[in-house]
């Protein structure tokens, strides 16, 4: 669901969310929106849904609570014990499928999740996830499988034989244990095969960083790399959450030393410079984050990214419903061109996806029928869709 479907008028809380979730809180402009008058369940919710209910705890904190309802306060103060007891859980759970991991000589790499909230915010509670990602080099996958279920782990996604039939373009799967309420997130890349990406995972194996969680220390993404990563990841969701961008502004703050000029034109040989350009403009948009200096020109003559980001900051300002093209198809903002764009449509019109099985449930025997009908049912979706422009098209 998006956000705007959701929040529709919350433009004041949002600005709110923008000012305490900078690298340095703007409070003295916080605490004029709040003497305003700030509808508080539903700045809440908001928070909830953009990730950023630690940054809002710490705002407010700074502030002495000072206007902020008992209520409201009672309710993110029992979400940040909550969230604290989860992350540490979390963190448990990732120390024994890590250990797992080592123990069978199985290369891994983590990311997002605590990996980053100690990376970028110094703590695994001061930045808000749900699951661990996961890393592994390509012909370790199923290897890797075999353990999560050894591990008590099961699919969330149907059995091998459907996730290779309808999943696999999408480079990752999802793992649950049910009784330690876990999602394990496995990647052997970071993109659907049907778009470019600025960070292959080569290039991830080549240059590993480690990142000390408790007294725990795991590999994970190297800074530049990360910055790749950070940028690509929000652009393929078309930046669509606040916490997003609090990561990437963040790491402009955290790595003043990086290469920006070679982050940058490594993004551009893979067909995504626009992707770094983006997460720029964005965190200077929203949270008021300087542009690295070495890409102030770029960023410039960029019409498509100023546009673009000006386009998806006004989405999260106003809360204007989002096309289904960037509901659906948001990671086709990673092709630069029209001619990779159109690239990735054909690409992705002859990949079977979930959408074709649910369309026609058709016995195993048969899945390669589908490679015939997919293009079928895209041009029917498409028909309907522009006779009716609020059905999405799923892929």
């Amino acid at each position: 669901m998006s956000v705007s479907a959701r929040f529709p008028t919350r433009s004041v809380e949002f600005d709110l969310l923008c000012l305490i979730a900078r690298r340095t809180p703007d409070l003295a402009r916080a605490q004029q929106l709040l003497r305003a008058g700030v509808d508080f369940p539903g700045l809440i919710d908001l928070a909830d849904f953009h990730g950023v209910r630690p940054q809002l705890i710490g705002g407010f904190s700074a502030l002495s609570w000072e206007g902020v309802p008992a209520p409201a306060r009672a309710e993110l103060e029992g979400f940040q014990r909550l969230h604290g007891a989860r992350a540490l859980a979390a963190s448990e759970e990732l120390f024994r499928v890590a250990a797992a991991l080592a123990e069978k000589q199985l290369r891994f790499a983590v990311f997002k999740g605590a990996a980053l909230a100690v990376a970028l915010y110094g703590d695994v509670s001061r930045r808000e996830y749900v699951d661990i990602d996961i890393l592994v080099p390509v012909e370790q996958v199923d290897a890797t499988e075999r353990l999560l279920e050894a591990l008590g782990y099961r699919a969330a996604n149907g059995d091998r034989a459907f996730r290779h039939a309808f999943l696999r373009y999408l480079r990752q799967w999802a793992f649950v244990h049910a009784a330690a309420d876990t999602t394990i997130d496995l990647h052997w890349d970071f993109s659907g095969a049907h778009v470019p990406f600025p960070l292959s995972p080569a290039e991830v194996w080549r240059d590993l960083d480690r990142v000390s969680i408790g007294n725990h220390s795991l590999p994970t993404v190297s800074g530049a790399n990360l910055a790749l990563l950070l940028a690509g990841h929000g652009t393929k969701e078309a930046w669509r959450c606040l916490g997003w961008v609090c990561d990437f502004a963040m790491l402009l703050d955290c790595s003043p030393d990086l290469d920006w000029l070679d982050v940058h034109r490594r993004a551009r040989a893979r067909g995504c410079g626009d992707a770094v350009l983006l997460a720029c403009a964005m965190a200077r948009e929203l949270l008021d984050a300087p542009v690295p200096q070495a890409l102030l020109g770029a960023l410039d003559r960029s019409d498509r990214v100023r546009a673009l980001a000006a386009r998806l900051t006004l989405h999260l300002k106003e809360g204007l419903p989002e096309p289904d093209d960037e509901q659906n198809f948001s990671d086709f903002h990673l092709c630069e061109s029209r001619i990779a764009k159109l690239g990735a449509w054909l690409r992705l019109a002859l990949t079977r996806t979930t959408g074709d099985y649910e369309a026609v449930k058709l016995p195993p025997a048969l899945w390669f029928l589908y490679y015939v009908m997919r293009p079928f049912r895209l041009a029917a979706k498409a028909v309907a869709s522009i006779s009716l422009p609020s059905t999405s098209v799923k892929r």
